[in-house]
């Protein structure tokens, strides 16, 4: 998929699930979907997360042609967020937001930078698919919490 397509499927992806996840109630949004499992504000703060971590990419890979840029500790990360004790609404409101803009700069990306490198330990990541992959991350996340309980 392209980046255009990447951004274009975000963008569609943000406006069905704020709908959807509008109509679920705080109390449900706040349960764990199990013992040392995260609730569906923490899945979503982990989105939030995720699209923070993404956008320093995606930028600064259009300014370097390679970066050495740390990983995501996802679990410390949502606990010191405590996304457990946030509104459910503004979660939502938040996540929806910033996906729109990370489609807008997708869509911004030019050819030139799409075999930018990140580089994390020994792994090696071109921008192209980082853009592709995150909205594959995304989707696998959004569909969980869709379908959580």
């Amino acid at each position: 998929m392209s980046h255009d397509g990447s951004a274009r499927e975000l963008r569609e992806l943000a406006a069905e699930y704020e709908q959807k996840f509008a109509r679920i109630p705080e109390e449900m949004a706040s349960r764990a979907r199990g013992k040392g499992k995260w609730s569906r504000k923490e899945i979503l703060g982990h989105l939030i997360d995720s699209a923070a971590n993404n956008h320093q990419r995606f930028i600064r890979l259009q300014q370097e042609p390679e970066l050495r840029f740390p990983g995501y500790e996802q679990e410390a990360w949502v606990r010191t967020n405590g996304y457990a004790e946030c509104q459910w609404a503004e979660l939502v409101t938040l996540w929806a937001a910033y996906n729109r803009h990370l489609a807008h700069v997708m869509e911004r990306i030019g050819a030139e930078s799409l075999m930018h490198v990140w580089v994390n330990g020994t792994e090696r990541h071109e921008l192209g698919f980082l853009a592709a992959d995150y909205v594959a991350h995304l989707r696998h996340h959004l569909e969980q919490i869709a379908g959580a309980d």
